[in-house]
């Protein structure tokens, strides 16, 4: 509560219960995995972190038939990051099949995939959205 605000609103990780797949890679310059796995772990949720090889942008577009770069899993959640990936198995290949035996019991029958600004909600500004921009060391504090 009180670390990040975003257009004025007050974000609480605490408060996320949802089950979350989250992401980052070793060599990421703009979301440094350390602090995302703290961000992991401020969630209430079930959290399965998963640390992919490579960068921000090479790391994430990994297709599921690369072989490239590897990916790594802990069951364990310590408040060490480094502690975290001591204990990690590494796998070779892409992320994406991990993601999708994990996003497949949670999700619902495939449906059509929508077009943006189509429905009821209009789309809010163009991707990738201003809030990726946002750097919680330039946040201010409201201690």
């Amino acid at each position: 509560p009180g670390g990040i605000d975003l257009v004025g609103e007050p974000i609480d990780l605490s408060k996320v219960k949802t089950p979350l797949y989250f992401l980052s890679t070793k060599d990421d310059h703009i979301a440094p995995w350390k602090g995302t796995y703290k961000g992991a772990l401020l969630t209430k949720g079930p959290v399965k972190f998963v640390l992919g090889g490579s960068g921000h942008i090479a790391g994430v577009v990994n297709p599921a038939g690369s072989h490239k770069y590897g990916y790594w899993t802990n069951t364990k959640k310590p408040s060490d990051a480094d502690e975290w990936l001591a204990g990690a198995q590494q796998h070779e290949g892409s992320w994406w099949p991990d993601w999708f035996a994990w996003v497949k019991p949670k999700a619902g029958k495939q449906v059509p995939a929508r077009v943006p600004g189509d429905g009821a909600l209009k789309p809010l500004e163009d991707a990738p959205g201003s809030y990726v921009k946002v750097r919680l060391d330039q946040q201010p504090t409201t201690e």
